[in-house]
């Protein structure tokens, strides 16, 4: 036998369902004056567009989605449920800023809370959680800084529940769209929270201040964010024909900046990329050659669904290979990894996903072999 590398293209893509998720970064051709910015597709995990984005920033009242985490925690593993009360201390009720307007001493329902941190964006709601849950916000801030570590934000220190200023309350725009995901993904039967654009508690209504709610833009959260220092800011949530990518944008000058900035970013997204399905999990890619085994091929099997997402003047020059040393020597079990399937395209870091055995193939016995062997010696086959 003589070995050799096969290289194949692969032609007649089939659909598929689900996706393989790719943490890859597309080039980027478009600019933006926010000092940071992050934009994810979510179903891939391939970045659109990526400026500063693990640079520790103040996050301002975007750390609240980490607060309103950890309250989402509590309520899905049952240490809360929504009738939950916690009790208005006199630092949460003095607290400045925006406010929920609770009233000192009163004890509220946490599903009002959390409407008034999610909706309203209240510093006073964010203590009252803080406090009912670990006794003082100080306690609450490492809680949140122990979890953040947990779950992969990794350039995220909290020292307040709020987004306060502080020196060392930090977090990235990349943690935020992670955070952000998570939400998204961890606790659908309470994410629709995000997308009201009114709640009144104590007789005061108040809006919603994401701006792409009051767009057509198909967003449906998360949160805005300002102080002084960290200028205006916004994670945003938009879904479009199935597609969902995460937002996350810091440092802008204004909130004139910050709408239309973040629509125009998000319309840039949607416009520039697409996402392609291209292999099913299970699905046979091509037949490879078997060296001294009882079948003559062997089918190669891709072991995952695989979608990604490219730019859309890329698709044309999309390839994709097998590559593998040639003929496969028996015996084969099932599952074995045999080769290995290419994709590349214009602008995107190249994929490799391994291709697995489809079926076992037994060795010949040793009349099988001498057979075999005298064939590939007259007539170069190589079974």
């Amino acid at each position: 036998m003589t070995a050799a590398t096969s290289i194949k293209s692969v032609r007649g893509i089939p659909v598929l369902i689900a996706a393989i998720f790719l943490c890859v970064t597309n080039a980027q051709a478009i600019e933006t004056p926010a000092k940071n910015a992050y934009i994810i597709d979510m179903k891939t995990g391939t970045v659109l567009f990526d400026k500063n984005s693990d640079e520790a920033m103040p996050p301002a009242s975007m750390s609240k989605l980490m607060t309103v985490y950890m309250v989402f925690e509590r309520l899905k593993d049952g240490r809360l449920n929504l009738d939950s009360k916690f009790q208005v201390s006199e630092k949460a009720w003095r607290k400045g800023g925006s406010k929920m307007f609770v009233k000192v001493h009163s004890r509220v329902r946490v599903e009002d809370l959390l409407r008034g941190i999610i909706v309203q964006s209240g510093n006073d709601a964010c203590i009252v959680v803080a406090e009912g849950i670990s006794g003082s916000e100080s306690a609450f801030a490492e809680l949140m800084t122990r979890r953040a570590r947990e779950i992969g934000l990794t350039r995220s220190t909290f020292r307040n529940s709020t987004g306060w200023p502080d020196p060392e309350h930090r977090m990235s725009a990349r943690d935020i769209a992670t955070l952000s995901q998570r939400i998204i993904e961890d606790f659908p039967e309470y994410y629709g929270i995000f997308s009201e654009k009114r709640f009144t508690y104590n007789k005061i209504s108040q809006g919603n201040r994401n701006p792409l709610l009051y767009r057509e833009s198909g967003a449906d959260g998360l949160k805005t964010g300002h102080t002084e220092k960290s200028g205006f800011g916004l994670a945003a949530s938009l879904k479009r024909n199935g597609r969902r990518i995460v937002l996350v944008l810091n440092g802008l000058p204004d909130i004139r900046a910050r709408s239309s900035e973040s629509l125009r970013l998000a319309e840039w997204a949607f416009r520039t990329f697409e996402t392609y399905s291209l292999f099913k999990k299970g699905a046979t890619i091509d037949l490879a050659d078997v060296w001294l085994g009882t079948e003559s091929v062997v089918p190669l099997v891709i072991d995952r669904d695989v979608e990604i997402t490219l730019q859309r003047a890329a698709r044309r020059k999309m390839t994709a290979k097998i590559v593998y040393t040639g003929p496969l020597p028996a015996p084969i079990a099932k599952g074995d990894k045999l080769a290995r399937l290419v994709i590349s395209a214009p602008n995107f870091p190249t994929l490799e996903i391994p291709l697995r055995a489809g079926a076992a193939v037994d060795r010949l016995g040793m009349f099988g072999r001498v057979g075999s062997a005298i064939k590939h010696l007259i007539w170069g086959q190589a079974g």
